[in-house]
């Protein structure tokens, strides 16, 4: 329900703040849907190419371009209206929208069916994020914004792990298609609890400094808004950074599933019932971890720390996560990833939470739009996609083993953004002490 009560701002400011639990809660489990119906696909490729005769580049579109497309591009005009208009009810609409064409999905009877299932599938996810992190950033000050933006960062990783698990065992027992209604259908019920639930905070509640000054001017258009980050070169770079991290993240959970089946001889259920789980405990406590460090060091050192623990910790990460790939003892090979997800899921929260602290205040659903443009177009649209055609390619010269030898080659990418994470920091720092 919103919160504005006559002439009495203050009273629904309090109010607003007592529920943010609660909607940081809410927000949290509407990304959780999100990547749940998003990844679900991961587990279920093996099947469905078996089921619709699918090239490895076909399921590549699927898992990434033709979902992301869609998905980035309607971002911007969707967070456009979020800056103006009701923030929990974009959100709950699009909510309602993708749960549905998720479990549409489980009727499709071919590749175009499928495909035009995940392009709503990406219509409806595209109004979810870019709001939601605009409300947490108006909720938790800077201070505290890393941890709760970590805490929303759990959707990801708990959605994206659970999703492979409930997706591989209803597939097991019932086949794909019922596998997709499962997940989708839950989402419309909490579409209803986050449109009555959620709370609507004041643009700039927990930035009272910057209210007045950045009030005092008339609204920003989108392309000043654009051009606003764009003159920008420390939020440049973390979205640089947080792209190419997402690229080799979406090749990895879109493509991992089937690596672990066809290269370290995992079935299904094995993969769905022993890793998926894990590893999302896994990389939760990564999330968590990473924002509790970040507020902590920026406390101390000042925000810009938060981009170089994020650099340190994907340093540590990197040579587990290439050497998954190296690894035929399945035991030995998903140990080392368990290792790289302990310190690569560090990154979410922080980058959020640094983007929120340098857009303006009334243009951050739409920031939080154009780093999700880029992300998803070239993160989740290149990175699977690139993975599927490599294997393609690569099949007569490494066989069976393609997929294995296609992965590795785009995880080499990792040492860029670890780069230019810390290069975000240096910029920060700078302009910090003049």
């Amino acid at each position: 329900m919103a919160e504005t009560i006559g002439s009495r701002p203050e009273i629904a400011d309090t109010l607003v703040l007592k529920r943010r639990g609660v909607t940081l809660a809410l927000l949290t489990l509407t990304y959780f849907f999100s990547f749940m119906d998003r990844q679900i696909l991961a587990i279920l490729l093996e099947p469905i190419k078996h089921d619709l005769s699918l090239t490895d580049t076909q399921l590549g579109l699927l898992s990434g371009l033709v979902f992301a497309v869609f998905y980035a591009t309607l971002g911007i005009p969707i967070a456009r209206l979020a800056d103006r208009t009701s923030r929990r009810n974009i959100i709950a609409a699009s909510l309602a929208v993708w749960s549905v064409m998720t479990a549409l999905c489980g009727v499709a009877q071919n590749f175009t069916h499928l495909l035009l299932a995940r392009v709503g599938v990406g219509v409806g996810e595209a109004g979810a994020g870019p709001p939601s992190q605009s409300i947490i950033a108006d909720l938790y000050p800077p201070e505290k914004r890393a941890s709760a933006m970590a805490i929303y960062s759990l959707g990801v990783l708990l959605g994206g792990g659970l999703g492979i698990m409930i997706g591989g065992n209803v597939a097991h027992a019932h086949g794909w298609r019922a596998a997709m209604m499962v997940v989708g259908v839950p989402g419309i019920a909490l579409a209803l609890i986050v449109r009555f639930f959620v709370a609507e905070p004041r643009r700039g509640l927990s930035d009272a400094a910057r209210v007045a000054e950045e009030e005092a001017q008339p609204m920003p258009s989108m392309w000043r808004g654009f051009m606003a980050m764009l003159r920008d070169p420390a939020a440049l770079h973390l979205v640089a950074a947080m792209t190419l991290t997402s690229l080799v993240g979406y090749a990895l959970t879109g493509w991992g599933p089937s690596y672990m089946q066809r290269s370290l001889g995992l079935s299904m259920l094995q993969v769905a019932n022993y890793i998926a789980l894990p590893a999302a405990l896994v990389g939760g406590v990564s999330a968590l971890m990473g924002g509790a460090v970040a507020d902590r060091m920026a406390k101390r050192y000042g925000l810009h720390s938060q981009a170089w623990v994020i650099a340190a910790m994907k340093l540590i990460a990197f040579p587990f996560a290439v050497s998954f790939y190296f690894f035929d003892h399945p035991v030995i090979a998903i140990g080392a990833y368990f290792v790289s997800l302990l310190f690569a899921g560090v990154y979410l929260g922080p980058t959020y939470a640094l983007i929120q602290h340098l857009a303006p205040l009334r243009l951050r659903a739409m920031w939080a739009a154009l780093t999700l443009l880029t992300v998803n177009l070239i993160g989740l649209g290149v990175g699977p996609l690139a993975v599927g055609q490599l294997s393609d390619w690569l099949v007569p010269t490494f066989g069976e083993q393609s997929l294995r030898y296609a992965m590795l080659a785009v995880s080499m990418i990792t040492p860029v953004p670890i780069f230019l994470y810390w290069r975000a920091g240096v910029l920060m720092k700078k302009r910090a002490t003049g």
